[in-house]
């Protein structure tokens, strides 16, 4: 077992690391204060291959394996797990689904523009009745003989506000849940489609996140992603991605939670001495530690699986579950270590905290998770 980076792999992080250390730290509360998508600084990601880490160069993408891209995620995080998670979903929930499952046309209309940031994406699966069940979905796409009519609600879909593309999912087939969605390619300013306010959130702010509301959108035949009734599949192909996306995600902001932590315990001065000379403080810290490297095994893990196999559905629900929950716990002591410090408005810890809370919801809540760990090994 080599657990060592390549070369290539070093090399990537370093450019990452650097972009994120140089530009988007500085701007991270400014993001998290304005709640407006980083439109700025999403275009220099996408300059370096952030947008389309997986994605083939031949096709727009950075051409780089699934470690690689786990890596980027984590370092984007670690300064901003807005910038992270607006990557995360066109890499993983719009970028890959084209370009696995788009016809060519699709792909030679959107895929280049997506991977290299010229164009965003969106994702809307969930639902008010659709979140954790998925399957029951109420937004309805009708045949007839000019293409699909597609009627109802999306809600808190990322990246919605930047978006220039939206995988859409809708029932084909009412009633057969799973079986009977199909997914469609829609261009954000498809008529019919309009984008609404969602509600604000606690974390994670300027992802972008709106609802969308269809009301007769027509579209043709080749607007399908993938065959009729193979949407529900696609949706978990790609959240198998998004998981271990998120995963990273979380590690990176749990990383950056120790490290404000460590760097408190280190200064501030209690009875004469740093704090983190006593045992109290020695073991929270010990315990942040311990957990995110077990995290980010688990995560490195998953990212390895998505490259050899195409559903590494356990591995992906087990590092999705154990890195936020690692994560929460880490930004959670952090902000004990720092007290009155850390749980100020506008501190780092304050937003990380805030931030980190987010990666045990979307994306499949960690109950969710356990769910889907529980039915593997049972089966």
């Amino acid at each position: 077992m080599d657990l060592d980076l390549t070369d290539e792999q070093k090399t990537w992080l370093a450019t990452i690391t650097e972009f994120s250390t140089s530009r988007l730290a500085p701007e991270a509360a400014a993001i998290d204060a304005a709640g407006t998508f980083p439109r700025e600084l999403i275009a220099e990601a996408s300059a370096l291959g952030a947008m389309g880490v997986t994605i083939p160069a031949e096709l727009g993408g950075a051409g780089l394996d699934y470690v690689s891209y786990a890596l980027a995620i984590e370092a984007l995080a670690r300064a901003s797990a807005v910038v992270a998670v607006i990557a995360a979903v066109n890499n993983s929930l719009v970028a890959e689904p084209v370009a696995q499952f788009g016809s060519d046309a699709q792909k030679q209309l959107w895929l280049r523009r997506l991977a290299s940031g010229q164009a965003i994406g969106a994702f809307a699966l969930s639902e008010e009745s659709a979140g954790s069940d998925a399957a029951n979905q109420q937004t309805v796409a009708r045949l007839d003989d000019r293409g699909y009519v597609l009627n109802g609600c999306k809600v808190w879909v990322a990246n919605a506000e930047a978006a220039d593309v939206i995988i859409v999912f809708a029932a084909t087939q009412p009633g057969m849940r799973g079986r009977g969605v199909s997914a469609f390619l829609l261009p954000a300013d498809t008529p019919g489609l309009t984008r609404t306010d969602a509600a604000d959130s606690l974390g994670v702010r300027g992802l972008g996140c709106m609802d969308l509301e269809l009301k007769n959108v027509r579209v043709g035949a080749d607007a399908l992603l993938g065959a009729p009734g193979e949407g529900f599949q696609i949706a978990m192909w790609a959240l198998d991605g998004g998981r271990v996306a998120i995963a990273a995600q979380a590690l990176g902001v749990g990383a950056a939670a120790l490290e404000q932590a460590l760097n408190h315990a280190r200064h501030r001065e209690a009875f004469g001495q740093p704090i983190g000379n006593y045992q109290a403080v020695q073991w929270m810290l010990a315990d942040m530690a311990t957990d995110l490297d077990a995290a980010r095994m688990l995560t490195l893990k998953a990212a390895d699986a998505r490259q050899r196999h195409p559903r590494p559905t356990l591995e992906a629900s087990m590092a999705k579950l154990f890195a936020s929950e690692a994560a929460h716990r880490a930004a959670d002591k952090a902000m004990q270590i720092l007290a009155s410090k850390g749980y100020q408005r506008g501190s780092v810890v304050e937003r990380l905290f805030r931030d980190v809370r987010a990666t045990e919801i979307y994306q499949g809540t960690s109950e969710v998770q356990r769910m889907v760990i529980a039915e593997h090994i049972l089966s």
